[in-house]
C-alpha cells in the first residue's frame, strides 16, 4: 500500500498540476507564494553560483558561513528578539530547544494538539510529560496547580494551529506561569501570518516576555527553507553549546540561506501582503458563513471542512474538480482520524477564485 499524497507539480503561483490537469490550488502553508517569487528565486541562483550546494560541515568546525551570521540578525531584527539561531529545517527548531534546555525543568506541559514536532521535542526534554486539553486555559490551569511545591514548568504549544488556523492563548498561560517558567511557542504556521508586520503569535497576543522561546520555519509564509530559534542571548547560547541537532549537524545549504535573507526583504518591503491576505481570508470566510457554513472564530487563513462520510468527502472531491479546484482532502496525526479538507488562502489567489470556492461549498446557494 501507497502510504504518500499523490503527486502535485506547481506551475504557477496559485495553480497546481494534478493527474493532467492545471487547477486552483487551496492548500499547503506557502501563504505568500514567495517560493516563487521573481526575487527569491534569483537570489538562490545567486547564492548557488556564488557558494555551491552547501558547506559539507557543521558550523561548529568548519562550517560556520558569514550569510548564516547574517540571516540570523535578520531574523533577530524581524521578530524583535535579542538573538536568532538557524537551523536545517523547522521540525528540527523544537528538537533544538529541548535539547539544549534539559535538565533546566520539571514538568513540560503540552497542549493535547501540539504538532508532531513539539511531542518529539517534549520527551527529549527529560521532564514529566503533562497533557492538556487543547486551548483549554482552565484544563492548563488545573494541570498546573497539580504539579506541586516546587514544581519548574516549561510549556509546549502550536502559536497558531495549522488544521484550523486558531491561535494558542498565550498571554492567559503566562498570566499563570510562574517567573522560572518558560514557554515555546511552536510558531511555524503563525510567524509572517499574524501578529505586528507578521511577527507571529506572541505579537498578535501582544506579549513581550523574555520566558517565550519562538521556533519558526522560513518554509512556510517565508517560502524558502530552513527553520529558526527566537528568543533571549541565554536560550541561543544553551543551543550552541548543548543542542547535537546544532552542533552535529551540516546547516541549511547556503542558496536556501540566501533565498530566506531575500524573501525576509521582499516581505518587509511589501507589507501589503500581510494585508491582502488577511483580506482574503476574511472575504472567503464571511461568503462561506452566509451561505451556511460554520467556521471557527480562528484568524488565520485556514478553513477546515471535516466532512460527515467517505461518500460526502468523495461528491465535494467530484465537485471540486469540477469547477477547477485542487481537492486539498488530507490525513494529518493531529487531525481527524478519516481526514478532512483544510483549505488555505493565500494572499495572490483573485476573488473569482475565492468566489468559485465559496459557490461550491455552500452547494451553489451564493449569487453575486
Amino acid at each position: 500500500m501507497n502510504h504518500t499524497a499523490e503527486t502535485l507539480q506547481q506551475v504557477d503561483r496559485v495553480f497546481v498540476r494534478f493527474r493532467g490537469r492545471r487547477l486552483v490550488y487551496f492548500a499547503g502553508c506557502d501563504y505568500y507564494r514567495l517560493a516563487s517569487h521573481p526575487r527569491v528565486l534569483a537570489a538562490v541562483r545567486r547564492g548557488l553560483q556564488a557558494f555551491g550546494l552547501n558547506v559539507a560541515s557543521s558550523r561548529k568546525t568548519t562550517g560556520n558561513h558569514a550569510l548564516y551570521e547574517e540571516l540570523e540578525r535578520e531574523l533577530a531584527r524581524f521578530f524583535h528578539a535579542e538573538r536568532a539561531v538557524l537551523v536545517d529545517n523547522g521540525y528540527m527548531t523544537n528538537l533544538a530547544v529541548a535539547q539544549a534546555l534539559r535538565g533546566e525543568f520539571t514538568h513540560v506541559l503540552m497542549d493535547a494538539r501540539s504538532h508532531t514536532s513539539v511531542a518529539d521535542a517534549a520527551v527529549l526534554l527529560g521532564a514529566k510529560l503533562v497533557s492538556f486539553a487543547h486551548r483549554d486555559v482552565a484544563d492548563f490551569t488545573r494541570q498546573l496547580r497539580g504539579l506541586g511545591k516546587g514544581a519548574r514548568p516549561v510549556v509546549f504549544t502550536d502559536g497558531m494551529f495549522s488544521h484550523d488556523g486558531s491561535v494558542a492563548p498565550l498571554a492567559e498561560y503566562l498570566a499563570v506561569l510562574p517567573a522560572n517558567a518558560a514557554l515555546l511557542v511552536d510558531d511555524a504556521h503563525g510567524a509572517g501570518v499574524l501578529g505586528r508586520a507578521g511577527q507571529g503569535t506572541p505579537s498578535h497576543c501582544g506579549l513581550r516576555d523574555a520566558r517565550v522561546i519562538q521556533t519558526v520555519t522560513l518554509s512556510k509564509a517565508f517560502g524558502a527553507f530552513g527553520g529558526a530559534i527566537v528568543g533571549t542571548r541565554a536560550v541561543a547560547e544553551a543551543i550552541l553549546t548543548k543542542s547535537r541537532c546544532f552542533t552535529g549537524a551540516t546547516p541549511v545549504p547556503l542558496p536556501l540561506a540566501a533565498g530566506a535573507l531575500e524573501s525576509l526583504r521582499v516581505f518587509r518591503a511589501h507589507p501589503k501582503l500581510q494585508a491582502r491576505l488577511h483580506s482574503n481570508a476574511a472575504w472567503l470566510k464571511e461568503r462561506l458563513r452566509a451561505g451556511g457554513m460554520v467556521l471557527p472564530d480562528a484568524p488565520g487563513p485556514i478553513v477546515p471542512l471535516v466532512p460527515a462520510s467517505p461518500k460526502e468527502a468523495e461528491r465535494l472531491k467530484r465537485r471540486l474538480l469540477a469547477a477547477g479546484i485542487h481537492p486539498p482532502f488530507i490525513r494529518y496525526p493531529s487531525g481527524p482520524e478519516d481526514g478532512f479538507f483544510r483549505f488555505v488562502v493565500s494572499s495572490e489567489h483573485t476573488r473569482g477564485q475565492l468566489k468559485a470556492l465559496a459557490e461550491v461549498l455552500t452547494h451553489g446557494q451564493l449569487r453575486g
